[in-house]
């Protein structure tokens, strides 16, 4: 995706980091998520159901049925066009006879899909992070209760996902537990490191979730090499994730902020998983350690903007 006007780039940054605050891109599946496109699929009675979040340059598949994919370029995803309205159902009779979709490969391929019906997932900052979606290989038309219940399934997707949000927040303040603002002194400046492995769920599959696992657990140690222990620095993984949370105390925190990046371009080299860090100092010194954490995650979401327009004028 493009966007031309300055609006629509602030509006698309803006939905992207809010979608990176759910943590729910790359995660393992999950059954609630499995359960409910199995419902979509019965309900309004199509092969293919999907619950799809649309990233910077892919449509990745939280839960899917009646589709191989895990995921699609995103100037390919019909998905792409239905966020664009966040409070209206997108529903196309038949893909084929609409020029924006007709050449999509989901269209010309082997599941040769014609009918489409995509209602946003909305967060309650306003944001589209993606659809419940249903495809069907004949042109049709759902009923209005059809819609109404997709509607419905959509708002409980939403649900789940700030379930997941809620956690990935408690399970950091667990991982830093006893590491935070308490063992701090009001005037010792310190900061808060984030260390993301991006495409977990293409890792999985490529490596085995034993050994990424294993793998996960070398880079704990590698990055607990980085840092301080000596003035109360800390390195926590957080639970069922792949991100790691470090707490950086005292002067010169630059100096191992840098050591940690240089870990996570060798880990790259080495295991062939590309990890970001996001950074943020606390200001004042007794900023509590949460709003801390999310200035980081911000940071963190601007290079992985960074690192997708990299990739896309390469």
């Amino acid at each position: 995706m493009n966007p031309s006007s300055t609006d629509t780039r602030d509006n698309e940054r803006r939905r992207q980091h809010a979608l990176d605050r759910y943590h729910a891109v790359d995660t393992l599946p999950g059954t609630a998520y499995d359960d409910l496109v199995g419902l979509a699929a019965a309900i309004c009675g199509t092969p293919i159901a999907v619950v799809s979040l649309i990233d910077r340059d892919r449509q990745w598949f939280k839960a899917r049925i009646g589709l191989d994919d895990h995921e699609t370029t995103r100037d390919t995803a019909v998905c792409d066009h239905a966020i664009r309205q966040p409070d209206e159902l997108l529903e196309i009779s038949d893909l084929s006879e609409d020029q924006r979709f007709a050449d999509f490969p989901i269209v010309t391929g082997d599941v040769k899909a014609r009918f489409y019906a995509g209602m946003p997932l909305v967060a309650g900052t306003g944001e589209a992070l993606g659809t419940v979606c249903v495809v069907d290989t004949h042109p049709r038309r759902l009923s209005n209760q059809q819609k109404a219940s997709l509607r419905a399934l959509a708002r409980i997707t939403v649900a789940l996902l700030d379930s997941h949000r809620m956690h990935h927040e408690t399970q950091v303040v667990v991982a830093l537990q006893g590491h935070g603002e308490a063992s701090v002194a009001p005037s010792e400046p310190w900061c808060v490191v984030i260390v993301e492995a991006q495409g977990m769920a293409e890792a999985a599959r490529r490596l085995g979730e034993r050994t990424l696992e294993k793998t996960l657990q070398e880079l704990a140690s590698l990055f607990d090499a980085c840092v301080r222990h000596d003035l109360g620095d800390h390195v926590s993984r957080v639970t069922d994730s792949a991100e790691f949370v470090v707490l950086l105390k005292g002067a010169g925190t630059e100096t191992r902020i840098e050591a940690l990046r240089n870990a996570a371009q060798a880990a790259r080299q080495r295991h062939g998983i590309e990890l970001l860090a996001g950074t943020a100092s606390a200001s004042p010194a007794d900023e509590a350690l949460l709003h801390v954490y999310l200035r980081a995650e911000e940071d963190l979401s601007l290079r992985k903007d960074a690192l997708a327009d990299r990739r896309e004028a390469a």
